[in-house]
């Protein structure tokens, strides 16, 4: 519940009045250019960084690794991307901070237990993973039959004699 307060009234609070004292003290119409193009500067920092974890992951999958920490960034970044879309200046700091690669293992350092706990809290995977080991036994007279296969796409060369199609 005191986390849910903070992020629907307290940050929203916060937020506005350093919106009015920056409005107040360069103006309106420059505080909401500065809004706008920290927007727009953390979109294309949000893509470029998405993009680039992404690949990095699939890196790491090719080459048979689990990419646990692209996973952990992409998570960071999807937070970062979503504190820059809501308007403000501390929003927009902490969004930038979360895209940045130096500090998203300091935020991952800082929330890490609150998030496994919470995911460990909220998943069924525990449930899932205890059955399957339970009532899933591997049979060991399995035999895998290792395969090479080529395709035909000449049908007219292999066609069968009892093929009647009309041309």
């Amino acid at each position: 519940m005191p986390f849910l307060f903070i992020i629907f009234v307290v940050i929203p609070v916060i937020e506005i009045t350093i919106l009015i004292k920056v409005g107040q003290a360069i103006g309106g119409w420059y505080t909401v250019g500065i809004v706008l193009l920290s927007a727009f500067i953390g979109v294309s920092m949000l893509r470029y960084q998405g993009v680039s974890t992404l690949l990095k992951a699939r890196s790491r999958i090719e080459s048979g690794e689990m990419p646990l920490s692209e996973m952990r960034d992409g998570i960071i970044i999807a937070i970062g991307g979503a504190l820059l879309i809501t308007p403000g200046f501390v929003t927009d700091a902490v969004g930038f901070a979360c895209l940045l690669p130096f500090t998203r293992g300091l935020f991952f350092h800082m929330f890490g237990h609150r998030i496994s706990a919470f995911a460990q809290k909220n998943s069924h995977a525990h449930f899932h993973s205890s059955y399957m080991n339970q009532h899933v036994k591997p049979d060991s007279d399995d035999e895998i039959i290792d395969a090479e296969y080529t395709e035909i796409n000449d049908r007219d060369s292999h066609t069968h004699p009892d093929d009647r199609r009309l041309n």
